[in-house]
């Protein structure tokens, strides 16, 4: 009776919510991200999961209060429009298509300029920071990028250096993360600040989510260690990245880039001094390194995913790189 009596007192005074988020989607935006998110929040905000917005409170906010179309095309409806700012903890802009950026609504810009002026910490989830920056928000701060977008990003954008080796970046007032299941680390990371860490715990737990990751934590990609200033080269590389579990043929990426295989190969030599076909293992060889490093896949799992036909063959091209075997290599590590 007493523990009754002490959960509803805890009910009754807990009036505010420690955390409270106002979400900003961005046209054909990343709905896992978005639902990550938000999922960490309502988990946290109440007992059991019966999704009570006591603890935690979110809002998706509106210029015109129309369904916002996912990249998937799964439709989310806003809650109010655009208002005071300062009503909320963070203001967390969820990006999705690069190509859907420039079409942000100019009303949004300016809500997030004068959340900016007001002190409201802003997020960016996955290519929510090329928004932040577009707005002008970023200078002066580090930017969590994807590395699936990272080569998109220093295309499109100057005077920022994007970090892809991580799943979030918090830079004073400006959080950042690449998406995917880091928006739901980012998302425990302000609920263990403003919550607790068991809130935060509970929250992961429940959706199978083993533990909270630090922002360091590497991310599943890898960052492309093999710099040129060369556009088509850069081009390639990150192709190449994309399609390691199913690795194109060089003709294929040149077709793709535009170009003929024979001065994609010129190029490659002249920008990084290998062919596009070194490139390509040594890149798929070093996220096997990644992979045996920060996952439990087996050696066959990791073959697949780095595109080698079979493990023997991923042993072979492993130990002439390495000089030792995929499973002494984790053993080292």
């Amino acid at each position: 009776m007493e523990h009754g009596s002490q959960i509803g007192l805890w009910r009754h005074e807990e009036t505010q919510p420690r955390l409270s988020v106002g979400f900003i989607l961005a046209r054909r935006f990343t709905l896992c991200a978005f639902a990550n998110f938000v999922d960490v929040l309502r988990l946290a905000a109440d007992e059991g999961d019966r999704s009570r917005r006591i603890l935690c409170d979110w809002t998706v906010l509106s210029d015109t209060m129309n369904p916002v179309a996912s990249s998937c095309d799964v439709l989310v409806q806003p809650n109010e429009r655009l208002g005071d700012p300062r009503k909320f903890d963070y203001i967390v802009v969820v990006g999705g298509l690069i190509d859907e950026i420039p079409n942000l609504s100019p009303e949004y810009t300016r809500y997030l300029q004068r959340a900016a002026a007001a002190g409201v910490p802003l997020v960016g989830v996955c290519t929510g920071a090329f928004i932040l920056h577009r707005a002008g928000l970023m200078d002066g701060y580090r930017c969590c990028v994807s590395w699936f977008h990272h080569a998109d990003f220093l295309e499109q954008f100057d005077g920022l250096k994007p970090v892809s080796d991580q799943i979030f970046i918090v830079d004073r007032d400006r959080l950042t993360c690449s998406g995917g299941a880091s928006s739901a680390h980012l998302a425990a990371y302000l609920v263990e600040k403003h919550v607790g860490r068991a809130q935060s715990r509970k929250s992961l737990h429940i959706m199978i989510i083993d533990d909270a990751l630090r922002a360091e934590k590497p991310q599943p990609g890898i960052p492309l260690d093999l710099k040129t200033d060369d556009a088509v080269v850069k081009r390639a590389l990150l192709l190449m990245q994309q399609n390691m579990d199913g690795p194109l043929s060089i003709s294929e990426v040149a077709r793709r880039l535009g170009a003929t295989r024979r001065g994609l190969e010129r190029r490659f030599q002249n920008a990084i001094g290998m062919a596009p076909t070194l490139a390509y293992r040594i890149m798929r060889l070093e996220y096997a390194e990644f992979l045996l490093r920060h996952t439990e896949q087996s050696v066959t799992e990791i073959a697949n995913a780095t595109g080698f036909c079979d493990s023997s063959h991923f042993i072979r091209a492993f130990r002439e790189r390495n000089r030792v075997t995929p499973a002494a290599y984790r053993a080292a590590a």
